[in-house]
């Protein structure tokens, strides 16, 4: 065979001068991606985690300095506010790359992000149709753990907790609408609010997905993900001890929110893993904020309250939830190398 022949059937040789041939890659990067692109930029990721933490404390400082924790009125502000942070680290990260490894064009950067081309757009559409629908069943299917653990009672008939709550809300003697008809518009709202949360997510995931996972990509399918996904739970920190979320106020908080942020953070993970895209996790966090207030719509009138970090959204039940889905995703095979072939950068 001659060596033209020969080179064709290598794909390790290069016929072209100016191009570095392609080396093996971690998995799930591109082989022909640039050597850089396959080492953790750890300047980046520095600047990325001072610069996401530090503005998530400072857009934070005035709960603190208020004194009002969880009753403040600006904590619903303040709290969509922070979220844009990781999208100010993302900017500050790509600066930091762009001095490392020079220009590069728009198309490149939202690429590389996972934003743009919606490539291969069913699956990317149909991941992103999935992740609304899917992420409040799993709310749902934890709320259902808790009643079978007797932890709470729900009422899915006369849905009569949640008419409790309303009649609360009223003016004495105003009636009150049908509680049925209101609980249905409770539950077709939640893909809209996923819609409506979707910016707000956007500034999060465009951190955490778009740009630090792939970041961390060359670590390994597992510490990219676990990293990434403890990282988000740790830049919760402002928040979380104030008493978001869990009602408490000390470490143990931010440790159960790195719990739950690493188990849902594989699941979105896996999403833009599996589709090179960040658009099916925005929409999955978005989907999972929507749903997050299920349990007060569905428990009973008179049922044990359990805390928030045993039942709550993030709570040990929803943590148990979590690891069995992505039990089930290894088990089917949704891990292996062939299924997590999606470019990043």
């Amino acid at each position: 065979m001659d060596r033209v022949s020969n080179e064709r059937a290598d794909p390790t040789v290069s016929t072209t001068p100016d191009r570095a041939a392609p080396v093996a890659a971690p998995d799930g990067v591109s082989v022909d991606a640039p050597v850089e692109a396959r080492r953790v930029p750890w300047a980046a990721v520095a600047v990325f985690a001072v610069v996401s933490c530090g503005l998530a404390w400072l857009v934070a400082a005035p709960l603190w300095a208020r004194g009002m924790g969880m009753a403040d009125p600006l904590l619903p502000v303040i709290a969509a506010a922070m979220m844009f942070t990781p999208a100010i680290a993302t900017v500050a990260a790509l600066l930091v790359q762009r001095r490392q490894r020079g220009r590069r064009g728009a198309r490149g950067i939202l690429r590389d992000l996972g934003m743009w081309p919606l490539r291969p757009v069913g699956r990317t559409l149909g991941m992103s149709a999935a992740a609304i629908v899917v992420l409040p069943l799993l709310i749902a299917a934890g709320l259902l753990v808790v009643g079978i653990l007797g932890l709470a009672r729900f009422d899915l008939v006369g849905f009569s907790g949640f008419a409790e709550q309303l009649d609360a809300l009223l003016p004495a003697g105003t009636p009150a609408p049908p509680i049925v008809l209101l609980v249905t518009m409770q539950f077709l709202m939640i893909p809209v609010g996923a819609i409506i949360n979707a910016p707000f997510a956007f500034g999060e995931e465009i951190g955490w997905r778009g740009w630090l996972l792939p970041a961390l990509r060359p670590l390994g399918v597992w510490p990219a993900l676990l990293v990434s996904g403890a990282f988000w739970g740790f830049w919760h920190s402002p928040l979380i001890l104030l008493g978001y979320n869990f009602g408490l106020t000390d470490v143990t908080g931010v440790l159960l929110m790195i719990l739950a942020c690493m188990l849902l953070g594989v699941l979105l993970g896996w999403t833009r893993l599996r589709t090179g895209s960040v658009w099916p996790a925005v929409f999955g966090h978005g989907a999972f904020n929507a749903a997050a207030g299920l349990g007060g719509i569905v428990i009973a009138a008179g049922s044990p309250v359990p805390t928030a970090w045993i039942a709550g959204p993030l709570g040990l039940v929803m943590c148990a939830v979590f690891a069995a889905v992505v039990a089930v995703l290894v088990a089917v095979g949704q891990f292996r190398r062939d299924r997590l072939d999606a470019r990043l950068g």
